[in-house]
């Protein structure tokens, strides 16, 4: 998830010195209209989450267009897809930030795209909302015009766990993490709530990203009476494991992490996804506001954009809300400065799909609170445990 290139990183930094006496604070606004643009992934299997986020994005600006817009002014999105590919995000936020010259830059695409991306987009200034991949080294240090939308994976994972351990007091944990900075942190949260509640991790394997074979770590997880397993993959890692749980006749308790939390995780998992447990920082299809927000949607999406959202639908779309509002606080002074001020200030701001949004104490990080739920295999979705 997260594996920063050096040489993106470099390209860059090159790229915001030379760039930055050139940018206007006032790009992207004319007398009629409000350009945006962001990267994210938009094919090959990370398109599932890229994808479903654009919706959210394009959601949230259809809706305050037929409002009128931002003082007479419209609204337009540009989307840039980097395949989640680090250099690719860079190539991306050039053509936007000197070519097409945006005002503000919706997403970074990944965590590791967005770190790689970092040195551009803060040289510049462009007010820059990070929602995707919220990790420690996007907003520690904080960044005047980096603003981060979520909760950390390591906080995510402290919390599943506590309340897992709460759950189901003593059983026999497993712990099946990728080889990257995702598996790191989702270990590290581990690791901050067994300080807290202590359970007995009797299995803990690390696996290469990109492996589709987890026979051999199931099967040892199995044989260690594995009692709980946090599955940390993402979804194709996740639906292998569960399904190697089915075939093998055995049913743990199973935690999952937000970046699977998707529909197609449970539908190809089939019957056996049934009362996984998972976290997350926006509320569940199947709930009241959920269900509130999916009506909203149909208002101005058509039935394929419908089929595509996700939990990145609603995570891109509170941010977006975020970044609008700014933007119209600013709306008779619209420039960079006055928008990520106008941003720093954002208190308890309510978008429907999470906990109300504040940048708190010089802070660019939302710092959301996390909720548990479960899998309805029926419902291809989630139900929030009370």
């Amino acid at each position: 998830m997260i594996k920063g290139s050096i040489k993106a990183v470099a390209a860059a930094t090159l790229f915001a010195a030379s760039a930055q006496a050139a940018l206007a604070q006032d790009q992207g606004v004319t007398d009629t209209e409000i350009i945006l643009g962001e990267v994210e992934p938009l094919s090959g299997p990370p398109g599932l989450l890229g994808i479903a986020h654009n919706i959210g994005v394009r959601l949230a600006l259809e809706e305050k267009n037929a409002q009128g817009g931002i003082a007479g002014r419209k609204l337009r999105l540009i989307a840039e897809d980097d395949g989640y590919v680090s250099s690719r995000t860079i190539q991306a936020l050039r053509k936007l930030i000197s070519v097409d010259k945006v005002f503000a830059l919706t997403a970074l695409s990944g965590s590791g795209q967005a770190i790689a991306s970092v040195p551009v987009v803060e040289q510049a200034g462009i007010p820059t909302m990070v929602p995707i991949g919220p990790v420690p080294p996007l907003y520690n240090p904080p960044r005047e015009n980096v603003f981060v939308i979520g909760q950390s994976y390591d906080e995510g994972m402290k919390q599943l766990a506590l309340f897992l351990a709460e759950r189901f007091p003593d059983k026999k944990w497993g712990l099946v993490t990728q080889d990257d900075d995702y598996g790191v942190a989702l270990r590290e949260g581990l690791a901050e709530a067994k300080k807290e509640r202590d359970f007995n991790v009797v299995f803990e394997t690390i696996y290469k990203r990109g492996q589709t074979d987890f026979s051999s770590e199931i099967l040892r997880a199995k044989d260690a009476e594995v009692d709980v397993l946090i599955a940390g993959g993402i979804i194709s890692e996740n639906v292998a494991m569960v399904k190697e749980l089915e075939k093998l006749g055995i049913k743990p308790e199973v935690g999952i992490f937000w970046p699977g939390r998707v529909p197609v995780v449970l539908k190809l998992i089939g019957p056996a996804s049934d009362d996984i447990y998972a976290v997350d920082y926006v509320v569940p299809f199947d709930s009241p506001q959920g269900k509130t927000f999916v009506e909203m949607a149909k208002t101005y999406l058509n039935e394929d954009e419908l089929s595509k959202m996700n939990r990145y639908t609603m995570t891109g779309y509170a941010s977006t809300r975020v970044l609008l509002a700014a933007i119209e606080s600013c709306a008779d002074d619209l420039t960079w400065d006055c928008t990520n001020a106008a941003l720093a200030k954002t208190k308890d701001l309510d978008v429907g799909v999470m906990a109300p949004i504040s940048f708190k104490d010089g802070s660019t990080f939302s710092n959301q609170p996390v909720q548990i739920m479960q899998a309805d295999y029926d419902a291809l979705s989630f139900k929030p445990v009370n």
